[in-house]
């Protein structure tokens, strides 16, 4: 008699969130970016939408020994089955180096089972830290999808903050030190709701994946070639050896 095949496939994810970069555009530079002597032909081979990734720069590092938790988001059809769901790092300071990054290497482990894609798992960030009185604020919040493809992957995430409507409101909660935050952070990964929402782009966080799959391809799902293995990047040109 054959064995019955496999009903459920396994996503098994590791990792850590690495770093941060928090604080304001300079918008001189965002705006001269353009004039930057050399700056088009290291972009030529860079899509649009990843120019502000390499050329953000910060005029006010005021942000300073923050944490950061994490949570996971999925569809009904997926179910955690070993690890963690959401977790909470330390408290870092910035660097002492040029890039004044905020480093956790904080872990990340976690395996969901699915009989499906649909749902596929997103990591949801909030950042928090003091502000000048001494109140927890939130200073960042931003999500992304957990890789498709077996291997390991470094993703950028962009985070934002949620603005007051008006100066009043502004000033307001600046004052009693209750900045505007989601009651929950899940909503991040969600799109209902996100229109009404105002807020304010607020620096970038690194996480680093090393993203398993068990038993996909035995039900019909093709997620890239089995051997990935090393950081996903642009392939080597032909003709040119590894």
């Amino acid at each position: 008699m054959a064995a019955a095949g496999p009903s459920v496939f396994l996503l098994m994810v590791n990792g850590q969130v690495e770093s941060a970069q928090m604080g304001k555009l300079a918008q001189k530079q965002w705006r001269n970016w353009n004039s930057k002597p050399g700056l088009m032909s290291e972009l030529c081979w860079t899509c649009p939408s990843r120019l502000f990734l390499k050329y953000y720069e910060y005029i006010f590092p005021e942000y300073d020994d923050l944490y950061c938790k994490y949570c996971f988001v999925y569809g009904q059809d997926w179910a955690p089955t070993a690890g963690l769901e959401e977790g909470i790092s330390q408290i870092t300071s910035k660097s002492q180096d040029a890039r004044r990054a905020l480093v956790w290497n904080f872990p990340i482990d976690v395996t969901f089972k699915s009989t499906n894609p649909y749902g596929w798992p997103q990591i949801v960030l909030s950042v928090y830290g003091p502000d000048m009185f001494g109140n927890d604020v939130v200073r960042g919040y931003g999500a992304v999808h957990v890789p498709f493809s077996p291997g390991r992957h470094k993703k950028t995430i962009p985070m934002f903050v949620p603005e007051s409507v008006s100066k009043l409101q502004k000033f307001t909660s600046w004052f009693m030190g209750r900045r505007p935050e989601y009651t929950d952070p899940k909503v991040v990964a969600q799109g209902e709701g996100r229109e009404v929402t105002r807020v304010r782009s607020q620096g970038f966080v690194t996480l680093l994946f090393n993203v398993v799959t068990k038993d996909m391809r035995k039900l019909g799902y093709d997620t890239g070639p089995p051997d990935t293995q090393g950081v996903s990047g642009p392939s080597t040109p032909q003709g040119l050896s590894r």
